[in-house]
Formats: structure tokens, sequence, C-alpha cells
């Protein structure tokens, strides 16, 4: 469930209708030919077969209309998470445009902006970056274009981020950032973040916690160089230098996620004084499972770790937030 998000912002696919542009060989890129039930130019002017044949849908028609904008009054949105795109991926989609057409149109939101001499219109992205820019490596005029009515700009620009987390092509540090921006400007809980996009809590507050990260193993990261996996290995070190040395290991000797736990492990067994310490026991299975019904029921990593008679209990949050929701469990027990 989103919520708000796509479910909102692009509808349903009848099957048994096809929305296209498609390009011919012999015709100019920038005067595409338009397949489709519904369809509108941009002033407004529609053309439905629909409504012709069958009345009852002209409202849903009227609303999901496939309006034809030119390419320059759209301008990409500020709220796009992703900061890099692929120019061999976007020259791959222009060919597969001009061989197959746009099957689906980008989804915009209309602006209004006054001017001089009045009032001019223009449109920001919602979805469908990576098919604008392919249109205008095609040196298309126009392109199919749905809009949609957002009055809120914080509801308009938390649908154009949500929208993007859903990619999956972005990357990890990418989709960090955006559940950042969500927190930080939109004062989104992690909850509401998480219900948004159909995810855990842990998972969207996990990712967040790589922002944590130095500049230069973000960027590593965000580039391919090293995993998600590896990136929250190289977090568990807490010791700067340690945590810098490490990584310079993993990129000099290609380590696989499982030789880099190796590492870390041992980085960890080893004290400043150099002494090893004390291999931790393994518990239990009635102590893990004690662990993992306390880690359900607070909704955070717990530990347990018992020496004889005495031990002790570990909980680990990663925000202030989490801090609070741990704080009301244990005030509701009591």
């Amino acid at each position: 469930m989103l919520g708000k998000g796509l479910e909102s912002l692009i509808p349903p696919q009848d099957k048994g209708q096809v929305s296209s542009v498609r390009y011919q060989d012999d015709q100019a890129p920038n005067q595409p030919q338009i397949n489709a039930d519904n369809y509108a130019d941009e002033r407004g002017k529609e053309i439905s077969v629909n409504q012709r044949s069958n009345p009852r849908k002209s409202a849903a028609s009227q609303q999901d209309a496939i309006f034809h904008i030119e390419l320059e009054k759209i301008k990409s949105n500020p709220q796009q998470p992703r900061r890099h795109f692929n120019e061999e991926g976007i020259r791959e989609l222009a060919a597969s445009i001009r061989e197959f057409g746009l099957l689906q149109p980008i989804v915009v939101t209309k602006i209004e902006k006054e001017t001089a001499t009045g009032s001019d219109v223009e449109y920001q992205l919602i979805a469908g970056e990576r098919r604008w820019l392919a249109a205008k490596m095609l040196g298309l005029e126009r392109i199919p274009a749905i809009i949609r009515n957002v009055d809120l700009e914080q509801e308009r620009l938390e649908l154009a981020i949500i929208e993007n987390i859903q990619r999956a092509d972005l990357s990890p540090i990418e989709r960090a950032r955006a559940f950042s921006k969500l927190q930080d400007e939109f004062r989104l809980t992690q909850r509401e973040i998480a219900s948004k996009l159909g995810k855990s809590r842990e998972v969207v507050a996990n990712t967040v916690r790589l922002l944590d990260l130095p500049a230069n193993i973000q960027e590593a990261l965000e580039k391919g160089n090293i995993s998600e996996s590896h990136s929250r290995l190289l977090l568990s070190i807490e010791e700067p230098a340690a945590q810098e040395r490490i990584f310079r290991e993993l990129l000099e000797n290609s380590l696989t996620t499982r030789d880099l736990k190796n590492r870390v492990r041992q980085l960890k067994s080893q004290p400043e004084d150099g002494e090893p310490l004390a291999e931790k026991s393994e518990i239990s299975p009635e102590l893990k499972m004690i662990q993992e019904r306390l880690s359900a029921e607070l909704g955070a990593p717990v530990e347990i770790e018992r020496k004889g008679e005495r031990g002790k209990i570990t909980i680990t949050f990663y925000s202030p937030e989490e801090l609070e929701n741990i704080i009301s469990k244990f005030e509701k027990e009591n």
C-alpha cells in the first residue's frame, strides 16, 4: 500500500487498451503518432474514442486523459532523489522509444507562473524523468503526459519523492537521502515513511543509518564500488581510523562480504592494548528465543549476553524517535 503514492498518481491500465507513441523510420522524430483511447492536447481539447462508444466512461476519461505537452515546458523535479542517470541507459531507452513507441506516459503537475506580460504555465515531473530525458535525446517536441492536480506544495513534493523511492535502480545512498528528506523536511516519522512505502520501520531506520558513513564511503557505495552489505559491516566499526583502514583493505583486495565480515570480527576481537578478548559464548536456544521475542516486542535489535549467572541485555536504537518508541512500550507495561 502506498497511500497517496504511486496508486494516486498512475491509474491502473485497462488490459484491453494500449496507449503508445510510435515513431516510423521515415517519420520526423518531432512528429510522433498517438494511438490512445483518451488523448488531449495541451489546450485541453479532448478527443475520446470511448466517449463516443461508451458515454458512461466519459468522467474517468476526462480525469485520465493523456496530454501532449511540449518538452521545453517540462521541468525536472528538485526533489528527485536520483542524482546520477546512466547515459548509456538513457540512450538504450531512447532507441526503444524510437522503435516501439512510448508505452507509458510521464506524470506531471501543472504550475502557473506570473510573468511581466501576464501568466505562463509550466509542468514539473512527478514520474518518468528517464523517459523525459530519452525524449529530449531524440529531439522530440512533445511527450504524452498525465497531469495530476496537486494543490499542496508539500503533498506534491512528497509524492515525487515516494514515487522515485519505489524505483528499483536507486542506489542505497539515494534511498537513504530520500528517507532523510522525508524525515527532516516533511516531518514524517520513520513509521509513517515505512507505511507509505510498504516497508518495515527497521528497513527505513537501517537505510538512513548509511548516511552516518564518511563521505568517501558513501561515494563508493553510490558508485557501486562496494555493496550495501559491505557498507553495513563498515558501519559497525566505531573507530574512524580503523573504519578507514578496513575500507582501504576492502577496495585494494576486492574483499567479498564474507571476507570483510571475518576481518571486522577479527578487528573487534582485539582491544586497544592488543590483548585478545575472550570469545563471546554462543547463547542457548532458550535465550535466543527470548532475544527474538524481545526484538519483536520492542521493534528494535536486542542482544543477550550471559556469563555464568550474570549477563546483560543490549537494546539498540538509531534515532530519538526509536528510543521514545521503546520507552513508551516499557511504560505501557507498567
